[in-house]
């Protein structure tokens, strides 16, 4: 089996990595020299299969099996239709695109053509939320009735993504609800069996602004004479974790000379209260499903750690889990308040791989599919379009302060592209 990489930043290169245990990457389409370079050579890609740009990987015409797509988020949509023109399987990072309208002509092209597109929801993948999946779909607690669920971004986390990061401004990639979040719209409508009816969201950018920065802080933190008091102080982010992410997407080469040199000129070593980030640092969403099952969706960046934390709230009895700790209480309701707790404490086995073993499960399944006739992936395009509806709905419900009938929104959307 033959892949093509396109984008070899850090999702990128690590679908390859696993892919690689069972087929091989044998063309690199990635415009920065230095990650185009160390993809080549970790993967042993000859000079002739190197690309900077896409366009010269495409006008070879066919030649692998499939691609993995990993690139900026506004991307996408002319990579994977190009890649969908040529006949190529496709291995798909979310979001499919920032466009809800781009969602639906590559869903429409990838069954024209037959393609297989998988799409990067690796949530799906994890044993913590299959395992959640099983006991609600048991019905030992009965039906769900609400669902109240946390996305916990990490306060550095936010400050390196989404604050200094690539996914710092809508319109160079998408609002955060849609790039960080379609994860969590995707396991909602998975968990609760249903599209989305209504939805109502708010939030906004809150900390992350000139007038919070410290008094007498400098543009650069290696130029502040306040850093040391700081939490955000680009070196404190950094040095300490050389080699681990996030430290590896600031530099290749992880010297703390490197690392500092680096953090003079790039966007990471920029005071997080003057840059030109634009996503919300909160938001808090509003689900009515049309099975009649509510869910709250709270993302935050004033966390202390990355995690999912989720109660859901049933007929008999409630399920809690946090991902990060891999516990789930399954909890069944009592009659009185004396008497003892009815409760179950599941850890869920535990797969290598990144996001609980999700990574390793949504590569298997990839090349698992391309070898089946049938295409039966529990994250295809067609099942995967939905959460990116959910969480467009969400942020145009956000900036107008309305209420969105998803219906009446697809319906829209697709006289939209009837008349083009």
């Amino acid at each position: 089996m033959k892949l093509a990489l396109i984008g070899a930043g850090q999702r990128g290169m690590i679908y390859s990595r696993h892919a690689c245990q069972s087929a091989e990457i044998v063309a690199v389409v990635e415009p920065d020299d230095s990650r185009r370079k160390a993809a080549a050579d970790e993967f042993r890609i000859p000079p002739d299969k190197q690309f900077a740009a896409v366009d010269e990987f495409y006008g070879l015409g066919r030649m692998c099996d499939a691609i993995i797509i990993s690139s900026m988020d506004r991307d996408h949509y002319a990579q994977t239709m190009e890649a969908l023109e040529l006949g190529y399987d496709i291995l798909l990072e979310k979001p499919i695109s920032p466009s809800p309208e781009e969602c639906l002509r590559i869903n429409e092209k990838a069954n024209k053509k037959g393609c297989k597109v998988i799409v990067c929801h690796v949530l799906r993948y994890t044993n913590f939320f299959a395992e959640m999946k099983r006991i609600i779909d048991s019905q030992e607690l009965g039906k769900i009735i609400t669902i109240q669920h946390n996305e916990n971004i990490g306060n550095f986390h936010m400050a390196h993504s989404f604050v200094r990061g690539n996914w710092r401004r809508s319109d160079l990639s998408s609002p955060i609800i849609m790039q960080k979040s379609c994860h969590d719209m995707d396991i909602l409508s998975w968990l609760v069996d249903s599209d989305a009816k209504r939805i109502s969201s708010y939030g906004s950018l809150t900390y992350f602004k000139e007038e919070n920065a410290p008094a007498g802080s400098a543009e650069r933190c290696l130029d502040c004479k306040v850093a040391a008091e700081c939490r955000f102080d680009a070196r404190k982010a950094y040095l300490p974790v050389r080699g681990q992410w996030p430290a590896t997407v600031v530099a290749a080469d992880q010297t703390e000379e490197a690392l500092l040199q680096a953090l003079q000129t790039s966007p990471y070593g920029h005071c997080v209260y003057r840059m030109d980030n634009d996503v919300c640092d909160h938001q808090v969403t509003l689900i009515e499903f049309k099975n009649g099952v509510t869910a709250t969706f709270n993302l935050s960046g004033f966390t202390n750690t990355m995690c999912r934390t989720i109660k859901i709230m049933c007929e008999h009895g409630e399920i809690r889990g946090d991902d990060a700790q891999n516990v789930i209480e399954v909890t069944r309701f009592n009659s009185n308040m004396v008497e003892a707790n009815q409760q179950t404490v599941i850890r869920p086995a535990s797969l290598s791989g990144g996001h609980l073993g999700g990574d390793t499960g949504l590569m298997n399944d990839f090349l698992d599919n391309l070898n089946k006739p049938d295409f039966s992936s529990r994250s295809s395009i067609d099942r995967s379009v939905e959460s990116h509806m959910m969480a467009y709905a969400a942020e145009e419900a956000r900036v107008t302060g309305t209420v969105i009938d998803l219906d009446q929104l697809k319906a829209q959307l697709q006289q939209s592209e009837d008349r083009q």
